[in-house]
């Protein structure tokens, strides 16, 4: 509900610049033009995602990683990272949030390990493993667009070097931090049966289709809205209660929403210009560094999305973007409103009672932060 609260704050403060003059409403006619097909996206994968998290097909997923982990604990945690990572690059950062914080550490939990080290790798890699496709992030949507809208396979050959370190970087700490607990081994438990055949074969196969549909260079809110009609059409007729207000992302759109609006007053205000003196101009790595940097303080401070609203326009080249969304989207791990992710991830732990000591969270951040985040920008600036 807060995110909700700040989002009508963030909306009644944007709507008043409009009226009072301070922005212009054809500047807010352009916004609305680059906002909608996101929003949209983002609404639609989560009726997709919760769906099939209802039909049960995430709990499958973590009950046949059991399985394959053979009892020992390394191993399964190798296999919550592929699965937080692949959730992350196809499904979206809010995604591998929401609904795989539960799966991992239910699974955990089941087979008798700690959930910690399997709660940290997923908040980690949703942010980190954002980098490579335009539908991992809000931000590379956004950045897609300033760069004319390169198709996904275009769009991944800028970021592929600095994605693959900004994955590698934070699983190393976390299996170097959490490794006592890796070392140990488990028993799986009995597979729960499969309560509705036909929604779970169902979801099983929209999100299969999807994932290719989504890198394919069709706008993404169209597969997505195909895939959560279908689902919407099954559900209602096989299973008509799970249908619920409460399964669209209402409040992470009206934050969004009024992020969105918001930091456009401040650019109207000057605030980009202001900042360019900060994160510099070229594409030496040393420019580089200065722009993903800046953009991970931005984000630690602000959140990253507001964060890469207010830098985008100082950016000024694809290069550069790309350094900027790896400041965004790799460095939100310090504190815990950095990004939505975390602040999801944080809600999904404690309605399932797991503690996060917060001031370790913030020193482990100060840690991984800036080692992704500058090795992510020197492999950029080895491939450009």
């Amino acid at each position: 509900m807060a995110t909700a609260i700040v989002g009508g704050v963030l909306l009644f403060l944007g709507i008043d610049a409009i009226v009072f003059g301070i922005v212009p409403v054809s500047e807010v006619a352009v916004l609305w033009a680059r906002v909608w097909p996101i929003l949209l996206f983002v609404i639609a994968i989560t009726v997709v995602t919760e769906l099939a998290a209802r039909a049960g097909l995430f709990r499958a997923l973590a009950e046949q990683a059991a399985r394959w982990g053979r009892g020992r604990a390394w191993l399964l945690w190798l296999l919550a990272v592929a699965f937080a990572t692949a959730s992350t690059i196809f499904l979206s950062l809010d995604t591998t949030a929401v609904l795989l914080t539960p799966v991992v550490v239910v699974l955990a939990r089941h087979v008798g390990l700690s959930p910690l080290p399997f709660a940290l790798t997923t908040v980690w890699l949703a942010n980190t493993a954002s980098l490579l496709l335009p539908v991992s992030n809000l931000t590379n949507l956004l950045a897609q667009h300033a760069m004319g809208n390169p198709s996904p396979i275009e769009f991944a050959a800028l970021t592929a070097a600095p994605a693959i370190v900004a994955i590698l970087v934070p699983t190393v700490v976390v299996f170097v931090v959490t490794r006592r607990f890796l070392f140990q081994t488990y028993q799986p438990d009995a597979r729960e049966p499969i309560e509705d055949a036909v929604l779970f074969w169902v979801s099983a196969a929209v999100v299969a289709a999807l994932i290719p549909a989504l890198v394919s260079g069709i706008p993404v809110w169209i597969p997505a809205s195909a895939g959560a009609v279908i689902l919407l059409a099954v559900f209602l007729v096989r299973r008509r209660s799970a249908i619920r207000f409460s399964i669209l992302p209402w409040q992470l759109v009206t934050l969004a929403s009024g992020l969105f609006l918001f930091i456009g007053v401040l650019q109207s205000v000057g605030l980009s210009a202001a900042l360019t003196t900060v994160s510099g101009s070229g594409e030496s790595p040393l420019e580089l560094l200065r722009v993903s940097v800046t953009g991970m303080l931005a984000a630690n401070v602000l959140d990253n999305l507001p964060a890469y609203l207010v830098l985008e326009p100082v950016a000024g080249s694809p290069v550069r973007l790309v350094a900027l969304l790896i400041g965004v989207n790799a460095g939100p791990l310090i504190t815990p409103w950095a990004s939505l992710a975390t602040l999801l991830w944080h809600q999904r732990l404690s309605t399932l009672d797991v503690q996060i000591r917060w001031g370790r969270y913030i020193v482990l951040g100060l840690v991984v932060a800036p080692l992704t985040v500058v090795l992510a920008t020197l492999a950029l600036a080895l491939t450009v």
